[in-house]
């Protein structure tokens, strides 16, 4: 069966390349004689694959000598818990801007073991928009201010980071990572779960500034402890060995096609296509109002009516547009269209709603 273009949220697809290179390696890694599934995560060949993954994406997203990279677990709903009990170091309060599923599951977590301050919400606009923010609302004495980027389910991005003076930004990128260029010195915090723009499901990806380490609640488990990590270099316990590899393949494919500058030029083109269109139809509708605060990775829209949501969504499937079926708390369609998806992709399914729309419309 020929390759089908898959618009799933995550786990997303994965660039080709990076596909064929691990199935070349599937059975002889490098010259082992076995599988990276199969190898210690303390043999030297496996310290040299995540060390390997680490200077890669250093280097790709410019990441400061003072920050520690984490490959751990748990995704980012496992990241909800750890923030707060590794940065309620002070006054254990916090800002966090609820721009929907993701920001509300983080406060939930919070609220757990301190105060939480949301500054701002968008729940009036049913998240379809992220809300103008006050400075005068901020707390200037909170441990951490958290924001979510990218919303995978909304389809709304921060187009500007929200200047928090000495309060350490934190940022849940888990839909956005790689897909445009960020400034990691304006964050105290960066975390992201590997299966849309970094690799398979089961890994996460912590990027922290070193003076955030070391402060943990007493209470914090040992595996929930940033500093355990740091100090075991992301090798405390097995980490999840074949996930590196496979982000590492993703990292240094990143690198080889041009960086994130490359990546977020092809993802705007993509993105601008599919929008333009969505704009002048007639039939189909974008959900996030025009304006710069749209995703360029997940892009929900609708159709009229539910029954003709669901006949576009079968009729895609059938012709290898999969995974279009919008997110039960949105409904319609959702499009993510993460780094692997080629433009080509994206001008097909235009292409696809064009006709689909001149037959229903």
């Amino acid at each position: 069966m020929a390759r089908v273009y898959n618009f799933s949220a995550g786990p997303s697809m994965l660039p080709e390349e990076v596909l064929k290179k691990a199935a070349a390696d599937m059975l002889d890694y490098n010259g082992t004689g076995q599988s990276v599934m199969e190898m210690s995560h303390r043999s030297a060949e496996y310290e040299e694959i995540i060390h390997g993954a680490e200077a890669v994406i250093r280097e790709v997203m410019e990441i400061p000598v003072n920050y520690k990279v984490l490959f751990l677990q748990g995704g980012a709903s496992s990241q909800f818990a750890m923030i707060p009990l590794n940065l309620f170091r002070n006054s254990k309060r916090c800002d966090i801007v609820d721009t929907g599923t993701w920001a509300l599951k983080a406060i939930s977590e919070a609220k757990r073991y301190g105060t939480v301050n949301i500054v701002a919400s968008s729940k009036d606009d049913k998240y379809r928009s992220i809300p103008a923010l006050d400075p005068s609302k901020f707390d200037k004495d909170a441990d951490y201010f958290h924001i979510t980027t990218n919303n995978t389910i909304e389809g709304t991005v921060f187009a500007d980071l929200p200047d928090t003076g000495n309060v350490p930004l934190v940022g849940d990128m888990s839909s956005d990572i790689l897909s445009k260029p960020y400034d990691i010195s304006k964050f105290g915090l960066v975390y992201a779960g590997a299966q849309k723009n970094l690799g398979p499901a089961g890994l996460t990806l912590v990027i922290v500034r070193d003076d955030l380490i070391g402060h943990a609640l007493d209470f914090t488990p040992t595996m929930f402890n940033y500093k355990t990590h740091a100090d075991g270099e992301s090798m405390y316990n097995t980490p999840p060995t074949y996930a590196v590899y496979i982000a590492k393949l993703v990292f240094d494919h990143v690198k080889a096609t041009g960086g994130v500058k490359a990546m977020h030029k092809k993802n705007l083109e993509k993105a601008n296509m599919l929008y333009d269109f969505l704009d002048s139809s007639k039939l189909f509708k974008a959900v996030v109002a025009k304006g710069d605060t749209r995703s360029i990775m997940n892009i929900p829209f609708v159709s009229p009516n539910e029954d003709l949501d669901k006949k576009f969504v079968k009729e895609a499937t059938k012709v290898g547009f999969v995974n279009l079926k919008g997110h039960r708390l949105v409904g319609g369609m959702r499009a993510s269209i993460y780094n692997a998806m080629p433009v080509e992709g994206v001008k097909k399914l235009v292409e696809f709603m064009a006709a689909f729309e001149k037959a229903n419309g």
